[in-house]
């Protein structure tokens, strides 16, 4: 079970990250882009969710592409949902008592990946092989 330490720690790791706000919400964020955020949901969520709507902390995270986003909510059972307000976005959420440690860092850097320049992405993969 992940925690929003486990957050601030993995999404401060990495080069270039600042952590602030977005829309009043935690975020960390790479040459100002968020890459990773506190995404409480909202009457509209819960409306669209009905029943199936999580209780607890969701991570919001943007991912490589819509096929990356499909292949995440393919995982029935999985910790990723996503509500219509993120239709045709390149964004999940995550039940964040539901992810690992090892796939909750995977994501976080996928979503730093996705968001941080080319010269610092290309910099630090070079870095971690």
């Amino acid at each position: 079970m992940a925690t929003w330490s486990d957050v601030e720690r993995l999404a401060g790791s990495l080069p270039g990250v600042d952590e602030g706000d977005t829309r009043g919400s935690r975020a960390w964020k790479v040459a100002g882009k968020a890459f990773v955020m506190d995404r409480p949901l909202r009457r509209s969520d819960y409306e669209a969710l009905g029943d199936s709507a999580p209780e607890g902390p969701i991570l919001g995270a943007w991912v490589p592409g819509q096929d990356a986003k499909a292949a995440l909510l393919a995982d029935e059972g999985g910790p990723y949902f996503t509500t219509p307000h993120f239709d045709g976005y390149a964004m999940i959420l995550t039940k964040l008592e539901d992810i690992s440690l090892d796939e909750l860092e995977e994501l976080i850097v996928e979503a730093w990946l996705t968001r941080a320049p080319k010269r610092l992405a290309k910099e630090y993969l070079e870095r971690s092989v």
